[in-house]
């Protein structure tokens, strides 16, 4: 395997993309005007490091993606991953990295899923031993031995993600691009994807770059978080240091025995009673462990449950403070 002469493994300089869209402005007439999907964005990911790359809902994320995979020619900047130039050398690239789009899938609808799986097989002309050790690698850690003669349209959406991501990782990609990897899944499916990535950049070095509208999946797997709103990137940091700036909360949902008053207690305020359930709101950047200690301590406690900031709310609030500076 070739390597490149530095540690950043993919490396983007002052990228833009700018897509021309015609609207229809009367009967007969359209007009032309320009969309900066990307605008100017700069930053580099070493080799090994798993990062979280959020924001709201057409903020550049897929655009981005769509760049570092080579679909899409960026309009200006320059733009490098494991030293090749995405949109010039697709088939060459694709043999360094693996995709996963949540809510596409790359296996095939009709056929079971170990025929998908003999088809990558063929497609990256993996020798056989390499191909037999990965797949059984996949197979055990994410728990597919029984789905693998079930026809991928029979499959949950928890299995096919864990089936598709499996694909993604048949060729050994230096670099995995994960796209909304948890998306509808249940909360043990997502425990299962979650150990699994965290393994594979543990066990492995793969470089992983994380879309998500979960900031669980960011906080369980990512220490560097980058924020995309608008085509331009807002934040690159720690998640801790995104709550700072952000100045977002969390909140407690507490299920008391009995309705109660308000509580009381240090560092959280009560946002909503209802019965004998309190929300409490508390710096995100905090942890929750002692507060959940104090209210045990002090309160008939019966259930509780934590609610992460919205990512929308978390930029917004930069926006604000950004706005008033």
């Amino acid at each position: 395997m070739e390597t490149v002469g530095t540690t950043d493994l993919i490396e983007l300089e002052g990228v833009e993309k700018v897509f021309d869209v015609r609207k229809k402005t009367g009967f007969l007439r359209r007009e032309r005007h320009q969309v900066r999907a990307v605008d100017g964005i700069s930053f580099t990911v070493p080799r090994g490091e798993m990062v979280g790359y959020i924001g709201p809902n057409g903020a550049g994320k897929s655009t981005t993606i769509k760049m570092l995979t080579g679909i899409l020619t960026p309009s200006g900047g320059r733009l490098r991953v494991a030293g090749i130039v995405p949109s010039r050398e697709r088939t060459r690239l694709a043999q360094r990295i693996g995709v996963v789009f949540g809510q596409r899938t790359t296996l095939w609808w009709d056929l079971p899923l170990i025929d998908s799986y003999r088809l990558v097989h063929r497609m990256y002309r993996i020798p056989d031993a390499r191909f037999r050790e990965n797949l059984d690698r996949c197979v055990e850690l994410l728990e597919l031995g029984a789905l693998l003669d079930v026809p991928v349209r029979q499959l949950s959406l928890g299995q096919r993600m864990r089936g598709d991501i499996a694909a993604a990782l048949l060729h050994d990609p230096e670099v995995l691009y994960l796209d909304e990897p948890t998306i509808g899944l249940d909360v043990i499916s997502k425990a299962k994807v979650r150990g699994f990535l965290r393994d594979l950049n543990t066990q492995s070095g793969t470089t992983v770059l994380l879309t998500t509208h979960d900031l669980t999946d960011i906080e369980q797997l990512c220490e560097r978080v980058m924020v995309i709103d608008h085509g331009r990137l807002m934040y690159d940091g720690p998640l801790a240091g995104l709550h700072e700036v952000g100045e977002s909360e969390r909140t407690l949902v507490v299920d008391l025995e009995r309705e109660l008053p308000p509580m009381e207690i240090e560092s959280a305020r009560v946002v909503k009673v209802e019965g004998p359930r309190q929300w409490l709101a508390f710096p995100a950047a905090q942890s929750a462990a002692p507060l959940v200690a104090r209210i045990a301590a002090r309160y008939p406690m019966a259930d509780l449950s934590v609610r992460e900031p919205d990512i929308e709310a978390v930029i917004a609030k930069m926006y604000a403070e950004k706005a008033t500076s």
